[in-house]
């Protein structure tokens, strides 16, 4: 019998990127698809039928049998199982080899261009982490490296750019930094906000911190809360990168590392902090850390102006209104943030598997 075909996770985005015709069949329970898919993908809860080698899984399913399937799974096993029995039934069929889980390093870019610089904002689609390149007279700083160093030194290159230094918002818990390596690998300058647990060397990012790129300054904005180091950056008066401190839909958490004493200390300090964002001007365009939700390939940037932001109704509340409510709002957390953040401040992750490590949705933002 011929083998099934399986398709990688750089295949399968580039697909995506350049439109060529496909079907992405999302075989999981309803209760995983709400957590994280696939963008554009279609779902047909299929996944117990299959488990009970039931042939009938696909009966009800009717797709058009001149394009491609894709399926996929949480791990890339059942799937295999979805493209075998769909290809009997007539169906093109490919698996994603890794599933779900794989798809998390997957990824997709937007920028936005003014006159002295542009912003390329880098999104992992599989799992909402977004970081940033800001380009100005063929210099750039990288904020938040999240992807394989690979890809920003192809953005770096398109833009015949010298990466300048890297520089991060604060110490993340849902993804592994690759912020050092792409320093140390461009000779590049490493600059962190300040952060007495990290154990290697970097040049520490302080509130007022100022970063010259080409003929435009990004200066560090101290924004306390989610993290005690977190930092925000403002480009030039023109573009505001929040990290995890403000979302265009939400503020981020404040309970991890922290006990409830500790928690209301944090959520303190972030209600401080988002006042200080605030009085910024409305028209500077919010660039956020993360997103809650799959992202398109549709070169549309995740942003919002301030003016709108400030109309989230957690932003409407008094200091004590907001730590309330805050607090009673606080999402699951996510498997593995400990290690993560441990990993972060080694600054060394050779000796795990980053795709184990990282599966799984971020659950950084509260509305």
């Amino acid at each position: 019998m011929e083998a099934i075909k399986t398709i990688n996770v750089n295949t399968l985005r580039n697909w995506i990127e350049i439109g060529q015709p496909i079907l992405i069949l999302d075989i999981r329970p309803i209760s995983e698809r709400a957590e994280w898919h696939i963008p554009n993908s279609i779902h047909f809860n299929a996944y117990d039928k299959l488990k009970n080698n039931d042939f009938g899984a696909f009966s009800s399913l009717h797709l058009d049998k001149s394009v491609p399937v894709v399926t996929y799974c949480a791990g890339g096993k059942m799937s295999l199982v979805a493209a075998e029995m769909l290809k009997t039934q007539g169906y093109d069929t490919y698996s994603l080899e890794g599933g779900l889980k794989a798809w998390s390093l997957a990824w997709n870019t937007a920028t936005i261009n003014f006159p002295n610089f542009d912003v390329i904002q880098f999104r992992r689609t599989g799992k909402g982490c977004l970081s940033y390149m800001i380009i100005a007279n063929n210099e750039a700083i990288v904020v938040d490296a999240s992807l394989d160093i690979n890809v920003y030194e192809q953005y770096l290159n398109a833009n015949n750019a010298v990466l300048k230094c890297v520089i991060e918002t604060h110490t993340h818990a849902d993804h592994l930094s690759r912020s050092k390596e792409l320093a140390e690998k461009n000779s590049a300058a490493l600059f962190l906000p300040a952060n007495n647990n990290l154990r290697f060397e970097y040049q520490p990012i302080e509130n007022e911190t100022v970063f010259n790129l080409g003929n435009i300054t990004v200066s560090a904005i101290s924004t306390a809360g989610h993290t005690l180091e977190s930092m925000s950056f403002n480009i030039d008066n023109k573009v505001l990168l929040t990290g995890d401190t403000l979302f265009i839909n939400g503020v981020g958490r404040p309970d991890l590392k922290a006990d409830s004493e500790g928690m209301k200390v944090k959520a303190k300090l972030l209600y401080q902090s988002l006042q200080k964002l605030l009085s910024l001007d409305d028209e500077i365009i919010v660039l956020p850390a993360h997103t809650s939700q799959p992202i398109d390939f549709d070169n549309l940037l995740i942003n919002s102006t301030l003016r709108k932001v400030k109309s989230i109704p957690l932003l409407q509340l008094n200091e004590i209104d907001f730590i309330e409510t805050i607090i009673s709002r606080i999402p699951a957390t996510r498997a593995n943030y400990l290690v993560i953040v441990e990993k972060n401040l080694q600054g060394d992750f050779s000796d795990i598997n980053p795709i184990d490590l990282e599966a799984g949705a971020n659950r950084c933002a509260i509305s």
